[in-house]
This record gives C-alpha cells, sequence and structure tokens, in this order.
C-alpha cells in the first residue's frame, strides 16, 4: 500500500497540531509508514501557500474542495471550525475519502445523525478527534475499571473547567455564535469529558442539566458594540449510567484560573481512580485494603510499562505532552485505514457525545430529567 495522502483544512492551533502528529508518527512508531503531506486550505490562496510552506505540505489551496477532487488525497483532515465539520465531513465521504474530523461531529444531533449513518455505510474510516483517552495514563485506568482492581463502579465525578473565557474583556468570536459553534462550552471542552465518560464507564440512560451563560454579551470587534453571547459559558449535569452507576459532570470557560483542567475520579467498592489533564503523566489510585494508618492514594507516574509511551521515551516519569496524544491518535488512524479496520472514537461516539450534549441543553431548557434513546 503506498503512503496515505493527507489534506488538510484549517491551520490555526489544531491544524498545526494534526500537521506535527502527520510528520512525527512514523518516527515514533516503528512499522507505519509516513503519511504523505499533499495539501492544505485555509482561507485565501496567500495564506494557504504561507500555511503548506510552514506546515510542510506540498502544496497549498484557498479551495477545499479541490482537496475532494484530488487523486493524491485518501484522507481529508478536518480542522475548521465547528460549523464547517457537517458540510466537509460529509462531502469528503461522498468523494470516497477517509476522513478525520475534529469534534464536535456537527453542531446537532440531526446532522450527527445523518454523518454518522452515511459513513457506518460507506466501508471508510471515519474519525473524531477525542485524543485524551489515547494517554496511556487513561488506557491504564480504563484496564483498572474493567479489571475490578478497584470493585464494581459506584460513582463518577468529572469537570473540565478553562478559563479563556473568563475575563469580560475577552472579545466576541465565533465561538458564542451559536450558528457557527453550536453549543458553547458544552461543544468546545464537554465533548471531552462525555467522551471520557463513555471511555471508562459507559453511556447514560438519564440525566438533569443546567446551563448558564455568565457573560450574557461581549464587544464585537467586527461592529464596535456589544453582542450577546448566543451559547453557554456554564453546562452542570446529574447522570444515571445504563449500568445503574451515577454520576455528575461540570463544564466552563469561565473558571479562572484553570488552563486544561479536565479531571476525574472513578469510586468502586474497593477503590478508586483520580486523573488530572493538568497533570497528564500521573494517575492516582487508591485501594480500599490499606491499613489504616497508611492509607492514601499512590501516584502512578507515566512510563515505558504503559503501553504507547515508550516509543516516546524509554525512561519512566520523563512525561508526554498533549502532541503526544495526537501523535498516537493518529498512528490509531493510519493502522485503521491500512488494516481495513474501524477507528475508535468514530463518528457513532460522535453522535452519541452530541445526544448527551444535546439532552442536557433540553434538560436544563425544560428543568426537568431527559432520557436518552
Amino acid at each position: 500500500m503506498t503512503n496515505l495522502g493527507f489534506g488538510l483544512i484549517g491551520t490555526g492551533f489544531m491544524g498545526r497540531t494534526h500537521a506535527i502528529a502527520l510528520q512525527s508518527v512514523a518516527t515514533v512508531f516503528s512499522g507505519i509508514r509516513a503519511p504523505r503531506l499533499v495539501s492544505v486550505a485555509d482561507l485565501d490562496r496567500d495564506a494557504a501557500s504561507r500555511a503548506a510552506h510552514d506546515l510542510r505540505f506540498e502544496r497549498g489551496t484557498g479551495d477545499w474542495t479541490q482537496l475532494l477532487e484530488d487523486p493524491a488525497v485518501n484522507v481529508i483532515d478536518i480542522c475548521a471550525p465547528n460549523y464547517l465539520h457537517y458540510p466537509m465531513s460529509l462531502a469528503a465521504l461522498k468523494a470516497g475519502k477517509h476522513v478525520y474530523c475534529e469534534k464536535p461531529l456537527a453542531l446537532g444531533v440531526d446532522e450527527a445523525a445523518e454523518l454518522a449513518s452515511f459513513a457506518r455505510d460507506s466501508g471508510l474510516v471515519h474519525a473524531i478527534g477525542l485524543n485524551y483517552t489515547t494517554n496511556p495514563l487513561i488506557q491504564e485506568a480504563r484496564d483498572i475499571v474493567a479489571s475490578g482492581e478497584i470493585g464494581d463502579p459506584v460513582g463518577f465525578t468529572g469537570r473540565y473547567f478553562e478559563d479563556y473565557m473568563a475575563s469580560r474583556e475577552v472579545p466576541f468570536t465565533w465561538r458564542c455564535d451559536r450558528s457557527l459553534a453550536g453549543s458553547g462550552a458544552l461543544a468546545d471542552l464537554g465533548s471531552h469529558l462525555i467522551n471520557m465518560l463513555h471511555f471508562l464507564l459507559g453511556r447514560p440512560r438519564r440525566l438533569n442539566g443546567d446551563c448558564r451563560t455568565l457573560i450574557p454579551a461581549r464587544h464585537d470587534p467586527a461592529t464596535g458594540a456589544q453582542r450577546a453571547v448566543e451559547n453557554e459559558d456554564i453546562a452542570r449535569a446529574m447522570l444515571e449510567l445504563e449500568t445503574g452507576v451515577p454520576a455528575t459532570i461540570e463544564i466552563s470557560r469561565v473558571a479562572t484560573g484553570y488552563k486544561c483542567g479536565l479531571k476525574f475520579e472513578v469510586f468502586g467498592t474497593r477503590g478508586s481512580i483520580a486523573f488530572d489533564q493538568e497533570r497528564m503523566n500521573e494517575l492516582r489510585l487508591y485501594d480500599a485494603g490499606q491499613k489504616p494508618a497508611r492509607a492514601g492514594y499512590k501516584t502512578i507516574l507515566a512510563g515505558p510499562a504503559h503501553p504507547d509511551y515508550g516509543g516516546f521515551c524509554p525512561a519512566p516519569g520523563h512525561g508526554l505532552g498533549i502532541n503526544d496524544l495526537k501523535v498516537i491518535e493518529v498512528r490509531n488512524l493510519l493502522r485503521a485505514i491500512e488494516r481495513g479496520e474501524p477507528f475508535q472514537p468514530d463518528f457513532d461516539e460522535g453522535l452519541r457525545v452530541q445526544q448527551v450534549m444535546a439532552a442536557i441543553e433540553q434538560s436544563s431548557a425544560e428543568r426537568a430529567w431527559v432520557e436518552l434513546d
């Protein structure tokens, strides 16, 4: 099989992260064919040409649809704003291209359901960028839960806090516009936390949610006037999982002091685990069978004993970074395509996450519990 050709759409923070991963993956992991960085699409031809040079793509274009017609492009890699995920993914699938799309999958459940159904029937690989679960320590956490090491799960609590919109001086951006972003903190941050809950313990069957917009208007640089914020700054929910296990989640983009505050705890009948993304190379494990005088959490440091870590570093405790998680994600994508296997998380998981986000917003509006199909 020839090296897979990638066409990247979007060259902001996330597009650059994808480019770094595409260039690094074959160096980190043996037996992986280096992908071919064929073409990158940006807002206009000049910006695309600069991006192609900076990100080491063969060429650039100001028209993303040209990637669909390029026979050298096998994978459409979508790092554009949220409102473009649905039309770009659907067009790529119809063009017979594998799709690697950042979260959220779409602006709403109907779009996400259409994409998931089309992708499922296409025979193509469809991947959604929910990369936090690729962390070797999160894989270890899942194994700890699944093996029964901490007993039967009895509870989950998780939160994802950031402060990028905590100041009232932060201007209105596309992330505050529902037609461009969909939901606010839920789509940007909550999608990761919901996927983490699914990955560790499974899906919810009902929930009670609350959404709040704490800063109702922001300065719009385009008009010079105040503009109403159209989506939530904070979202919270109590959930009951399909297994009956209770869970709570909280998401905020106005949590002053937090930069990447994705945290969770899983409580079991014989112990518990705890994780904090700001300390992403540490997993805390509690064993309920300890002597009372010595009871406490122990800290597990990431190391080569955890699969995938060793490709980056032969020594424990030295740590991985966020870009490394994208390298692992890209490795998983390349393997899935070359082996003809499904990728996880796929568009079906993107739909499941979208359904939970929509249910939280519905519950908040109706002030009632909502059942999930």
